[in-house]
């Protein structure tokens, strides 16, 4: 693709933008999930048990948190595109460094770097995608997020392919960083070198985001949570409380990301139609409706259909409130969006042991209509989208 900037190529850069951040989104979420079918090696390589995998594990969640406010200010000062290819590229030297570790320490030190390079892509893109958003003057933050979710599915998909065709761990890792780091390489030029109103804010200094950002920040942080809750106790819900084996209890999971990524693609049709705060509001009433369901209704089909109507209704929140929080007058799209995104990852990570800790105090269906609870207040604060 050939190097372009809004302001030199006039209309005929929009397309190739809005492409090529379509396809950073699916290179993104290739490159986190390719890790996943990479655990099982590690936690056997290094001998490790369930608590000691864990623990390490934590490195990958905080990596984002370490990062994601530092890139916030380089994004604000260097520019998106930037931005992307350089943590884009370091993002691909972790896979094969996390195929090879051979200690705990190394372990860490891989999820750590993989974490923080994950967190620069991710405040990035999203900073890109509002202004692709912007200049194009529709509604296409849904369709981004959905291709992310694609890369999610897909990526795990390709690396277990690649160890059931007979290759080994180390060089499928460096089959796959290869390819993603030529897409990245090749997407480059389609990315948008600089937009006027970023670079004006940029001119204006760094400025430390509003009151409106933090309450964005929080309903993100409720939707990341419930992500988290099905991530990490879908399975066990299901095998616990509805009698399915421990092979099957993914099921659960699978039904609820299938759902995301479907309610994404097609989200920002019915967003343009409905608008914004129609789009949190009945996404948030019907996640809250899909964990009552799950909680409450006996039976293993009525918590599988929960958890679609719960992967339905988040699957456009987050994006609406990444939009929202790039849009704000007076503060910098990627420090806005990085605020957002870092309170976004701390309820992903804090929220499944918030839950885990009221599930032991109570129980777990109580701790899933908790969850509802906090999605209703989400609802119930959808009009500041509009603003």
């Amino acid at each position: 693709m050939p190097e372009t900037s809004p302001v030199s190529a006039g209309g005929d850069v929009i397309p190739a933008a809005r492409r090529s951040t379509q396809l950073i989104f699916l290179v993104a979420g290739l490159g986190m999930s390719v890790w996943a079918p990479m655990v099982p090696y590690a936690k056997s390589r290094l001998g490790l048990d369930d608590a000691q995998l864990g623990l390490a594990l934590l490195a990958l969640g905080g990596g984002p948190m370490l990062s994601m406010p530092l890139v916030g200010w380089m994004t604000h000062r260097l520019g998106n595109r930037s931005v992307i290819v350089g943590a884009g590229l370091l993002m691909c030297l972790a896979l094969p460094w996390l195929a090879v570790v051979s200690s705990v320490t190394a372990l860490v030190a891989a999820l750590l770097y993989f974490g923080i390079v994950l967190g620069a892509v991710d405040v990035a893109m999203n900073a890109h995608a509002v202004d692709v958003e912007r200049l194009d003057g529709g509604r296409l933050m849904s369709g981004f997020h959905g291709l992310f979710s694609v890369g999610g599915l897909s990526g795990a998909a390709l690396m277990s392919g690649l160890l059931a065709a007979g290759m080994s761990l180390g060089s499928a890792a460096v089959a796959v960083a290869l390819l993603l780091a030529v897409l990245v390489w090749w997407l480059r030029g389609g990315l948008l070198a600089d937009v006027h109103e970023a670079s004006a804010t940029r001119r204006t200094g760094f400025r430390l985001p509003h009151g409106l950002v933090w309450l964005l920040g929080l309903l993100c942080f409720v939707s990341f949570l419930s992500e988290g809750a099905m991530l990490d106790w879908s399975a066990v819900f299901l095998r616990d409380f509805r009698g399915v084996a421990a092979a099957s209890a993914g099921l659960g999971y699978a039904c609820f990301s299938i759902a995301m990524a479907t309610g994404r693609l097609v989200g920002d049709r019915i967003i343009s139609r409905t608008g914004p705060v129609w789009a949190v509001r009945a996404g948030a009433a019907l996640a809250a409706a899909g964990f009552l369901l799950s909680a409450g209704v006996p039976g293993v089909w009525p918590s599988l259909v929960g958890f679609v109507l719960i992967g339905l209704g988040a699957s456009n929140i987050v994006p609406v409130l990444f939009s929202a929080a790039g849009r704000l007058p007076g503060t910098s799209p990627a420090i806005a969006i990085a605020m957002a995104t870092t309170l976004g990852y701390a309820g992903l990570l804090s929220g499944p042991a918030l839950i885990g800790f009221l599930s032991h105090v109570c129980s777990l269906p109580i701790a899933f209509a908790a969850v509802a609870g906090l999605l209703l207040l989400v609802m119930a604060s959808a009009r500041i989208v509009q603003r």
